[in-house]
C-alpha cells in the first residue's frame, strides 16, 4: 500500500525532528502546556519517561527553534497487541500535544498523518489510543472500540462464593520491581494471549513491552502520591505457591468525626480464573480503616460485577477505553478471528488512507483463519473506516452502528451475519492508559 506523503507536510513555518533524551526538559514543558499539571517541572526529575525515543517526534517553529517545542507526538511499539483470537503489531499513539500558542494551525492533522505513514512503514496494521478529548480522533478514522467501567465499591460488599477461592493464600506487600516484576509481567500478559483452540482472549489488553514502559510503571515518585496516597502496594493471591492473581493499590485515609473514611485506589487487577478473582476481591474489599475500593479501569465484563451480590451499590460508570484506527484493511481483517462463519463484502470509505477504500471480501469460519481480499463485487455492507475501527475488537456491534445510520446494509441478512461474526465472547478493554 502507498501513502500520499504530501499530506504529511507541516504548515509553513514549522519543522519536525526526532526527539532524544536530551530533549526531556523541552518535552515535559510542552506536555504541561498541553495538559496542565500542578507540579513544577523539577518534581519530575526522578520520573522515568515511558517513551521510546526513536518513535517520538517534536515540532518546532523554524524561525525560533530555541523558544521550545510547538507540538509533540509519540507511539509505543506493541508487537503483540491483542485482537480477537490473535495478536497484531500495533502503534500505541500517545503524548499528542500542541502548545496553546500554536493551536488551530494544522499541526495535529500533520502529526496524525505522519503517524499513519510511520505505521505503514513499520508494517503496523493498527493504531490505538486513549482519547483525551473524544471529539478529536473520529475525524482521523479512529473508532471507539472498547469501554471500561469505574466503580466505588463499599467496604465489606458481599461477594458470591466460588469453589476453590479458599484454597488461595494472600501476600500484601510493598510493590517492588525486583521482587514482583516477573510475576506482574507474566500475569498481566495472560488475559490478552489467545488461549486454546478457539483463541478466546481479551482484545485490547495491551502489555507493556519496553523497558521504558516498565521502568515508568514501577516508578514511585512523590508526585504520584497526590491527595495523601501512600506508596505503591501489591496484593498477590497464590494457590499451592503459584501466583494466580495480583492487584496494585494505594490507600488514602481521611479521619472524620464519625470515624476513618479511607479509600483503596486500585491500579492493575488481574486474576487467572474465577477462584483467584474471588480470593483477590475478598481482600481488596475488606482492608482496615477503608470505607470504599475504587478500581481505575475495569473491563465492562470484569468478574467482580458478577461476584458482587449487590452490583448496583458499586455505582458503575461506563466510559470510553481504547480507540482503534485500521491502517491496513486487509492485514487487520485477516489478522483477527471471528466468532461465527462469515463471507461478506465490505465497502469501506477512508478519506485519509485511500488505499483502504473500496470493496473487500472477508471470509472466515468460526474461530478459524480469515482472509480478506479486494474485489469488484458490490458491497453487502458499507461503512467508514471509523466504524470498522469501532467494531474491530468485538465490543461494538455493527448492528448498533447501523441503528445510528453509520453502517448501511446493501444485501439482506448481511448485517446480522456480520454482526454475529465480528462480536467476541470477551469484552475488549485495556487496564492502563497509554
Amino acid at each position: 500500500m502507498t501513502f500520499d506523503s504530501s499530506r504529511t507536510a507541516l504548515p509553513a513555518g514549522y519543522r519536525s525532528r526526532p526527539l532524544t533524551a536530551d530533549d526531556r526538559a523541552a518535552l515535559l514543558d510542552l506536555d504541561t502546556w498541553a495538559f496542565p499539571d500542578p507540579h513544577a517541572l523539577a518534581e519530575f526529575d526522578d520520573l522515568p519517561l515511558p517513551l521510546t525515543w526513536e518513535r517520538t517526534v517534536g515540532v518546532e517553529p523554524e524561525d525560533a527553534p530555541g523558544d521550545g517545542l510547538a507540538a509533540i507526538h509519540a507511539s509505543y511499539p506493541f508487537s503483540r497487541f491483542p485482537v480477537p483470537g490473535a495478536t497484531l503489531p500495533t502503534a500505541g499513539l500517545t503524548w499528542v500535544g500542541v502548545h496553546p500558542q500554536h493551536r488551530r494551525r494544522g499541526l495535529l492533522t500533520a502529526m496524525i498523518d505522519q503517524h499513519l505513514e510511520e505505521c505503514r512503514r513499520r508494517g503496523e496494521p493498527l493504531s490505538a489510543l486513549f482519547a483525551a478529548e473524544t471529539a478529536i480522533y473520529g475525524r482521523f478514522g479512529y473508532g471507539k472500540a472498547a469501554d471500561d467501567q469505574r466503580l466505588t465499591v463499599p467496604r465489606g460488599a458481599a461477594l458470591r462464593d466460588v469453589a476453590g477461592a479458599a484454597d488461595h493464600t494472600v501476600r500484601i506487600e510493598h510493590a517492588d520491581r525486583a521482587r514482583h516484576g516477573d510475576l506482574v509481567a507474566r500475569l498481566h500478559r495472560a488475559p490478552g494471549l489467545p488461549d486454546g483452540p478457539t483463541g478466546i482472549n481479551r482484545p485490547g489488553w495491551a502489555t507493556r513491552e519496553t523497558e521504558e514502559l516498565w521502568a515508568s510503571y514501577w516508578a514511585d515518585p512523590k508526585s504520584f502520591r497526590a491527595s495523601g496516597r501512600e506508596s505503591l502496594r501489591i496484593v498477590v493471591v497464590e494457590r499451592d505457591g503459584e501466583p494466580r492473581g495480583y492487584a496494585t493499590f494505594r490507600r488514602s485515609l481521611d479521619w472524620q468525626v464519625t470515624g476513618p473514611r479511607g479509600t483503596v485506589h486500585l491500579g492493575d487487577v488481574v486474576a487467572l480464573d474465577a477462584a483467584a478473582a474471588r480470593a483477590l476481591w475478598g481482600v481488596l474489599l475488606d482492608l482496615d480503616l477503608m470505607s470504599s475500593t475504587d478500581p481505575f479501569l475495569l473491563p465492562v465484563d470484569d468478574a467482580v460485577m458478577s461476584l458482587l451480590v449487590d452490583p448496583r451499590a458499586a455505582g458503575a460508570r461506563v466510559t470510553d477505553n481504547v480507540w482503534v484506527r485500521v491502517v491496513d484493511v486487509p492485514g487487520a481483517l485477516a489478522g483477527r478471528r471471528y466468532q461465527a462463519d462469515v463471507d461478506v463484502v465490505l465497502g469501506i470509505t477512508d478519506a485519509r488512507l485511500p488505499d483502504n477504500a473500496g470493496s473487500w471480501r472477508l471470509r472466515s469460519t468460526a474461530f478459524g483463519p480469515a482472509s480478506c481480499e479486494r474485489t469488484d463485487d458490490a458491497p453487502d455492507l458499507e461503512l467508514d473506516v471509523r466504524e470498522l475501527g469501532a467494531a474491530y475488537l468485538g465490543g461494538t456491534s455493527l448492528a448498533s452502528l447501523a441503528g445510528a445510520g453509520l453502517v448501511s446494509e446493501r444485501a439482506p441478512g448481511a448485517l446480522a451475519r456480520a454482526s454475529a461474526a465480528f462480536g467476541w465472547p470477551v469484552a475488549p478493554g485495556c487496564g492502563w492508559v497509554f
